[in-house]
């Protein structure tokens, strides 16, 4: 059985940073699987936030392009999402999904920026 735990969320003012880890468990290798980050806000439909590919591809949502950055360690199977210069709009509860090999998601982390 996989299980996907995501950390680091937390509450930042506006202009801050925060890291979210992603680390996958169980009967898997993460290094053959594409893994992302995807965020939903009260009222509004899940949204993909950044992807990367087991071969190292990366894309992201435009909103988040030169402020987030994605990585992976297969080491670990974990992957990570740092967010710097967040703003209020980025508040939602950030998933991880991991899928290519099975389809798994975590059970969220919260992000709540203040201004």
């Amino acid at each position: 059985q996989v299980q996907l735990v995501e950390s680091g969320g937390g509450v930042v003012q506006a202009g801050g940073s925060l890291r979210v880890s992603c680390a996958a468990s169980g009967s898997i290798n993460s290094a053959n699987a594409i893994m992302g980050w995807y965020r939903q806000a009260p009222g509004k439909q899940r949204e993909q936030v950044a992807v990367i590919s087991a071969y190292g591809s990366i894309n992201y949502l435009d909103s988040v392009k030169g402020r987030f950055t994605i990585s992976r360690d297969n080491a670990k199977n974990t992957v990570y999402l740092q967010m710097n210069n967040l703003k209020p709009e980025d508040t939602a509860l950030y998933y991880c999904r991991l899928w290519g090999i099975g389809n798994y998601w975590g059970q969220g982390t919260q992000v709540t920026v203040s201004s």
